[in-house]
This record gives structure tokens, sequence and C-alpha cells, in this order.
């Protein structure tokens, strides 16, 4: 299964150090073993794969050396500078982490003006609908999640019993890698509620009560599993809205599969994963800024997602399971912005697509598969 982001990733290489991140088993060690035949793989987990890192023994006859999970090194930063300061890129450099790479940019060694950095995201209906049929594709990344595995396997007890131990490894493995934390349990049991919570703004207070520690301790624990790629916030947009209200953000997982709270928090769960892929996608190739919001007022009108980029609102989504009439928060948070801003109704089960004023009603299936 070839992924999207390899052409991008086979051109940087010829130039830079190349950084690929992305959620545990979203297919980035695949990826990087399908851009050539000539390779030289090391793992910093593999203590063998440890020794010939440290002595700078691989292959340089290699086209390309992949250094997985080489973050977890002391000093990594400033040890894959002295390569590429040495070395330049003969052999190609692609270093791959389960962790979110940008976040260790902060202090320490700059690799600025020697690396890109590209977040791989599990499959959704674009990616899928290059070799099944859309529809097909989001009732099964609905059920299954994106995960490439448990996607191709397409059975939920298998992708079942596969998410208990991706969840476990991440929890018990990865967090203990990249933070000294000791309360496991804790950040379990906080998964567990927010897998009830898609679709809803996530109180911090409301959080810290159930689990009974304090405010701070919550954010910090879910900023710890934003930087392990099990979640990610969309948060409030309020510039220019009218009585519009700030308040803690909603939480996504990449795993649509954990969705617990019903089939429609698991499509609106799908469609903010296909939407922050396309923002990650456009940033990491283009060079772009953007942003995913969703909109709520003090009457409690709400929009679910609002894309922005470079500073410029784009687009207005609102995500419905069945309901196949207009929404009129459309209409009004549409007042707000000027008419190139596009307004979408995605609907699951639509008959058949429709317009009203500038606002489309278009089935799900067909919306994500042209994203």
């Amino acid at each position: 299964m070839k992924r999207y982001l390899e052409p991008f990733v086979l051109k940087d290489l010829k130039s830079k150090v190349v950084l690929l991140s992305g959620p545990r088993q979203v297919g980035k060690t695949t990826l990087s073993k399908q851009l050539g035949a000539n390779f030289a793989y090391l793992n910093f987990d593999v203590s063998e794969d440890r020794e010939i890192i440290s002595k700078k023994e691989w292959d340089r006859d290699s086209g390309l050396v992949i250094f997985d999970e080489l973050h977890k090194m002391k000093n990594w930063k400033s040890w894959i500078k002295g390569v590429y300061d040495k070395e330049g890129v003969n052999p190609a450099l692609l270093v791959t982490g389960s962790a979110r790479m940008d976040t260790f940019k902060k202090g320490g060694e700059s690799l600025a003006g020697r690396h890109f950095y590209y977040r791989l995201h599990p499959v959704d209906v674009s990616e899928a609908s290059l070799f099944m049929d859309s529809r097909e594709a989001l009732e099964n990344i609905m059920k299954l999640g994106g995960f490439p595995e448990p996607f191709l396997k397409g059975s939920e007890s298998f992708a079942k019993r596969w998410r208990r131990q991706h969840t476990d490894v991440i929890i018990r493995q990865d967090l203990l890698d990249l933070e000294k934390v000791r309360e496991i349990k804790g950040i379990e049991i906080m998964v567990e509620l927010l897998k009830n919570q898609v679709g809803s703004t996530v109180s911090y207070s409301s959080l810290a009560g159930d689990l009974q520690v304090s405010v701070p301790t919550v954010k910090f624990w879910l900023e710890i599993l934003e930087k392990l790629f099990v979640i990610f916030p969309v948060r409030p947009y309020h510039k220019n809205i009218a009585r519009a209200i700030l308040k803690e953000p909603k939480y996504y997982f990449y795993d649509t599969g954990s969705v617990e709270n019903g089939e429609a928090a698991a499509l609106e769960n799908a469609v903010a994963c296909a939407l922050i892929k396309k923002l990650h996608f456009l940033e990491d190739t283009q060079g772009c800024k953007t942003s995913l919001y969703f909109i709520k007022d003090k009457e409690k009108r709400e929009v679910d997602f609002l894309t922005v980029i470079d500073g410029t609102v784009l687009q207005m989504i609102e995500v419905k399971l069945s309901d196949d009439n207009f929404s009129k928060n459309l209409f009004h948070f549409g007042s707000f912005f000027d008419e190139t801003v596009k307004k979408y109704q995605i609907v699951h089960n639509l008959k058949m697509n429709k317009m009203k004023e500038d606002v489309r009603m278009i089935q799900a299936h067909e919306f994500l598969k042209d994203l």
C-alpha cells in the first residue's frame, strides 16, 4: 500500500534530513522501507542497532539510512546534526518516531535549515478510495479505525484485540520513554473517559474531579497524549464572532475505532481526522499555517468545524449522521464571514445532495473522498 507522503519524502531526502513522525503502527516503518530497495534500518530500541548508531558504523553504500525511535537517544538532535554537517545526505537520512518530534525542537541544538518534518496519519476516505469504494471506506473507518493493519484486515474482533494491545504499548512503554509519569492508571482511566466524550467540549475541572487530581495534572496528561498522537484538540474559534465563548477544546482520537459514544460521534471523529490530516499535509508539504476550530456561542449555537489556512477562513462544516434538514447554525455563523467561505453540511445517511443559498448538503463519503 503506497502512502500519500512517499513522493514528498523521497524528494526532500535528496537534500535534507527528513523527520517522519506519527502514531505508533500508523505505517512509518513500512513507508520508509518502500522508499528504495537499498536501505539500512536501525531501531534505537534494539541493543545491536544502538551500538551501530553510537559507533556510526552503518553501511555508507546504502541509498538510505532509517533511524527509528532516534528521539529516545540523549541529545539526538546534536547527534544527527553532526552526521549531516560532516557527511551530508550521502546516504540519505530518515528519522522516524512515534512521538511528535516537533516537541523536541524546544531548547538544545537546532536542526534549522537541515531538515523537513512530516506527520503520517492513519488512512482516511480520500486515501482508501484509491483502492476501494469510498462509502465502504467510511463505514470501515468508523468501525475499525484508519490504522493500516486493522483497516486492511477488515475484522471488528481483530481490530478490538489490536487496539487493546496498541493502547497498552503506548501508555506503558512510549509514555514512560517520553515523560517521567507515575500515574499510569490515572491516564488509562482518562483515555477511557475521553472515548465517551468525542464531539463534546471537555471540562478540565470535571475530568480533574472524576480522576481526583488537579486541573494542571489533567492538562499535563492531555498534553502527553497529544505528543504521543493518541488525541488531538480542536479549539473554539472566537474572532469576530458575536457572543462567542472561550471554553475548553474538544478532543478527537487519531484512531476513530477508539470512539465509544455512538455512531454519530464516530462519524464526527472520522471527519476531524480527515480534516487535520489535510491541514497537516498542507503545512508539511507547502509550509502553510493552518488551524482547525469549532464555533459555539452563548446561545449554544454550534458548528462542528472551521478550517483556517494562512489566517483565512476557508470552510465551515457541520456533520450529521442522518439529518437532511439544513442547519440554521451554518446560516447564522456564515453571516460573520465573507461569501468566499464554503459552507457544508455533510450527512452520512443522505439519499441526494442538495443546495440552499450558499450551503451545500453532501454525502459524507463523497465530501471526504474529494477532501
